[in-house]
């Protein structure tokens, strides 16, 4: 049982790892792979749901900030919409362990975080995270 629990952390790690950022995400969201949806200029918005509409999400979203923030919410999808990166630091439980890590929004950008996760900080980064 515990090789599946590392084997889990090594591939959920490996996911998140190569989740993209940077340039790539970002021409991917002007193409409007990564449309906004319901997220408004000037935050960060996290929805929980796992769809990817071409009108981007248009739930209800489970995290809207442009400030630090810590507390813990579920998490698929995100936009940031700012011009400044957010560090992301997230939780995941898996047969009662719980895998933590960090990963970067940069600005404009939007992603998914490949399984339903929670988010628990958001750090603003004054420079590349």
């Amino acid at each position: 049982m515990k090789w599946k629990s590392i084997a889990l952390a090594a591939a959920l790690a490996g996911l998140l790892a190569i989740a993209p950022t940077g340039p790539a995400a970002a021409s991917q969201a002007s193409n409007g792979y990564w449309s906004p949806g319901n997220c408004p200029q000037g935050l960060l918005c996290v929805w929980a749901g796992t769809t990817h509409p071409p009108e981007g999400p248009t739930e209800t979203p489970s995290l809207t900030t442009n400030t630090e923030w810590s507390g813990k919410v579920p998490a698929f999808l995100f936009y940031n919409r700012t011009s400044r990166n957010a560090e992301i630091t997230w939780s995941y439980d898996y047969l009662g362990t719980t895998y933590t890590g960090k990963r970067c929004a940069y600005a404009n950008d939007s992603g998914d975080l490949y399984v339903t996760i929670h988010i628990t900080k958001v750090t603003w980064q004054p420079t590349t995270c």
